[in-house]
């Protein structure tokens, strides 16, 4: 089994920044590849970014290529996303996910275990 907690969430202008942050436990961190995905009211769960093992490969949505940065930390089990220019369509719950070794995927059902959410919203 695998425990995850996020963190970090809160509220934003648009065009501000924030850090999420996923912190693991009950599985060797460096065994698992990780995503975040968020859910807007009204809206299925949606694919934001992921990152395989070893940080050999990251892959992100088109909609925050270039604004959002996925990163781990396998020493500290944590996993975390910084989000630049936030806009107003980014506001979500956001889930941070992981599988059973990689590669990684952007279907939220190849996901084994899942973080209870991080409320993110951006104001305009």
């Amino acid at each position: 089994q695998v425990w995850l907690v996020e963190s970090g969430g809160g509220l934003v202008q648009a065009g501000g920044s924030l850090r999420v942050s996923c912190a693991a436990s009950g599985r060797t961190f460096s065994s698992l590849a990780m995503a975040w995905f968020r859910q807007a009211p009204g809206k299925e769960r949606e694919f934001v970014a992921a990152i395989s093992r070893r940080e050999y490969s990251t892959d992100y949505s088109d909609s925050v290529k270039g604004r959002f940065t996925i990163s781990r930390d396998n020493a500290k089990n944590t996993v975390s996303l910084q989000m630049n220019s936030l806009k107003p369509e980014d506001t979500a719950v956001y889930y941070c996910a992981a599988r059973d070794y990689d590669p990684i995927y952007h279907e939220p059902n190849l996901y084994n275990y899942w973080g209870q959410g991080t409320q993110v919203t951006v104001s305009s």
